[in-house]
C-alpha cells in the first residue's frame, strides 16, 4: 500500500518527532511511505524552549529518509506539499494532531485533498484537546477533522471526546507504542549515579520532561518532606522549563529541600537520556491532565517503574500494582504514600520484571494493523455526516 505521512523528525526534537520517526520506520517494513517533513517548525517567538532542534551528537537511530518541504507559516510550501502528495497518489494520507498551531496548514491541506483527490485521510490524535487547551482549540479541530475519514486516538478519554463531537466518524483506539530506541544505549546505575554525583544506594526518583503547570511538579515537590520522614529519597527534576522556574526554586527553598531536589533545567539530548533514567529507581509523573505520555514510554523502555496520576491514558499505560502505582491527581498525601510504599516494600525489581514481560508483547504492530484497517472504507457513516459549520454536540 502507498501511504503519505506528514510530521516532524530529526533534527527537530521532542516526543512527536520521536513518535513520527519510529512510525515511519515500522510502516516501511510493510508499505511504501512518502514521508513529508518540515524545513522549519515553530517561529522563535512562539516556542517556549531555547530551540526546537535536537542537540544530540549521535542520532542515527532517529534519522529516516524524508522530503523536507513544509514551513507552517509559508502557504507556498503547503501547496508544494499537496502537489507532491497528489503526484505520489497514495491510498492513505496520515496527518497528526497535537496542537492548534498547525491549524491553517492542515485546514488548507485537508480542503485540497477532500476536493481534488480521492485520497483517504486518517488523523493520528496525540491529544484531541491539548493540555491547558480551550474551546477555541476545539473549534479549530472540528473545522479540520470534518474532512477526515478515520481517526486513531491513544486514550479512552480522547475516544469519548471525539465520539461525542463526531458521531459519524470511524474512530479507533490503540495504546501508545513503546519508544524502543533509547534503551539501546545501556548504562549501569553505578556509572550513571557517579556522573550525576549521587550516592550508589540512595533512593532516587526522577521527574523528566519539560515543565509546565499541567505536569504537576509542584505537588511532587510538596510531597517530598512527608516522604523523607520515612524514606531518604532524592528527587531529580530534569527538563527545560516552559514557564517561570523561580516559583519552583522558591518552593524548594521554603521547604528546606535544597539538598534533596536536584534541577537539571535543560533539554536532554537523546544520547544522554540513559544517564538520568539509569540513575533513577522510579519515574514520577504527577500530571494534572494528559492523554498519554512519551516520558512514560521512555521509562518503560528503560525498565523503570512509574508512579503516575489517574489522568487520561496514564491508567492504560501504567498497570497499577504491576508496572507502577497510580494515584489521584493533585493529591500530595497519596503521592507521598505511593513513593514510600514503592521503596519500603521493595517493589522495584518485581515491577521491572513485569515490565520486561510486558515488553515482549508490546510493539508497533497493533498501530500498524489499525492503520491498515482504516485505510479501506468501513462503517464510518454510522450517523449522517453534518455539513461544515453546523452544530454538533457540545464537548467543552
Amino acid at each position: 500500500m502507498k501511504i503519505a505521512l506528514i510530521g516532524p523528525t530529526y533534527p527537530f526534537r521532542g516526543g512527536i518527532a520521536h513518535y513520527t520517526t519510529l512510525l515511519v520506520q515500522h510502516l516501511r517494513e510493510r508499505h511504501d511511505v512518502l514521508f513529508v517533513s518540515y524545513l522549519k517548525q515553530y517561529p522563535k517567538w512562539l516556542y517556549p524552549g531555547n530551540t526546537d532542534l535536537d542537540p544530540s551528537l549521535e542520532s542515527s537511530t532517529l534519522q529516516v529518509e524524508c522530503e523536507r518541504i513544509l514551513t507552517p507559516l509559508n502557504p507556498l510550501t503547503w501547496w508544494h506539499a499537496f502537489t507532491r502528495i497528489r503526484s505520489y497518489s497514495p491510498e492513505l494520507l496520515i496527518l497528526q494532531w497535537w496542537t492548534p498551531f498547525w491549524s491553517p496548514m492542515l485546514f488548507f491541506l485537508t480542503r485540497l485533498v477532500h476536493h481534488r483527490t480521492k485520497i483517504r485521510v486518517l488523523f493520528l490524535c496525540h491529544h484531541v484537546i491539548a493540555p491547558e487547551g480551550g474551546i477555541f482549540d476545539w473549534f479549530l479541530a472540528r473545522r479540520i477533522f470534518w474532512r477526515s475519514q478515520a481517526f486513531i486516538v491513544m486514550s479512552e478519554e480522547d475516544f469519548a471526546l471525539l465520539r461525542r463531537a463526531l458521531p459519524w466518524a470511524r474512530i479507533k483506539g490503540v495504546s501508545h507504542p513503546p519508544y524502543d530506541v533509547f534503551c539501546r544505549m545501556p548504562l549501569s546505575s553505578r556509572e550513571a549515579r557517579a556522573r550525576l554525583g549521587l550516592e550508589e544506594h540512595e533512593p532516587v526518583a526522577l521527574f523528566f520532561g519539560f515543565v509546565r503547570r499541567y505536569k504537576g511538579l509542584r505537588y511532587l515537590i510538596d510531597a517530598m518532606p512527608r516522604t523523607r520522614e520515612q524514606i531518604p529519597v532524592r528527587l531529580l527534576v530534569v527538563g527545560e522549563f516552559w514557564e517561570d522556574a523561580r516559583p519552583y526554586h522558591e518552593q524548594v527553598q521554603r521547604l528546606g529541600l535544597q539538598n534533596v531536589v536536584m534541577f537539571h533545567s535543560t533539554y536532554v539530548p537523546n544520547n544522554e537520556l540513559a544517564v538520568y533514567f539509569s540513575a533513577a529507581d522510579v519515574v514520577a509523573l504527577p500530571y494534572l491532565e494528559a492523554t498519554q505520555s512519551g516520558v512514560a514510554q521512555i521509562a518503560l523502555g528503560f525498565e523503570k517503574p512509574v508512579i503516575a496520576t489517574s489522568v487520561g491514558g496514564m491508567r492504560e499505560t501504567i498497570r497499577d500494582g504491576e508496572t507502577g502505582l497510580i494515584v489521584p491527581p493533585a493529591d500530595v498525601t497519596a503521592l507521598s504514600d505511593a513513593i514510600v510504599r514503592y521503596f519500603r516494600d521493595g517493589l522495584g525489581e518485581k515491577y521491572a520484571q513485569n515490565i520486561r514481560l510486558q515488553e515482549q508483547s508490546a510493539s508497533w504492530a497493533p498501530l500498524i494493523d489499525l492503520i491498515e484497517e482504516l485505510a479501506t472504507p468501513g462503517e464510518e457513516l454510522e450517523f449522517e455526516r453534518p455539513a461544515p459549520g453546523t452544530r454538533s454536540p457540545r464537548v467543552l
